[in-house]
């Protein structure tokens, strides 16, 4: 059965902490720099995929990084 409000189907863009949007747009954009990776404000749809993933996955490994620390009270 499909399910409409399964958050696995709907648009990956979407923040469900609106008040983090500039906090992750930063990381993103500082991620992009540390990696030697040309991002800039607006449409990036010329970068490559393997690029993009790159962000992407430094991304999901620092914010893992952050809550464990927060989570060990670090």
């Amino acid at each position: 059965m499909y399910n409409a409000n399964n958050s696995s189907s709907n648009n990956s863009n979407r923040v469900n902490v609106p008040e983090a949007r500039a906090a992750l747009d930063n990381m993103k954009f500082e991620i992009a720099s540390e990696l030697g990776i040309n991002l800039k404000q607006g449409y990036n749809g010329d970068l490559p995929s393997r690029q993009a993933g790159y962000i992407g996955g430094y991304m999901v490994k620092r914010m893992i990084e952050q809550q464990e620390r927060q989570m060990s009270g670090k």
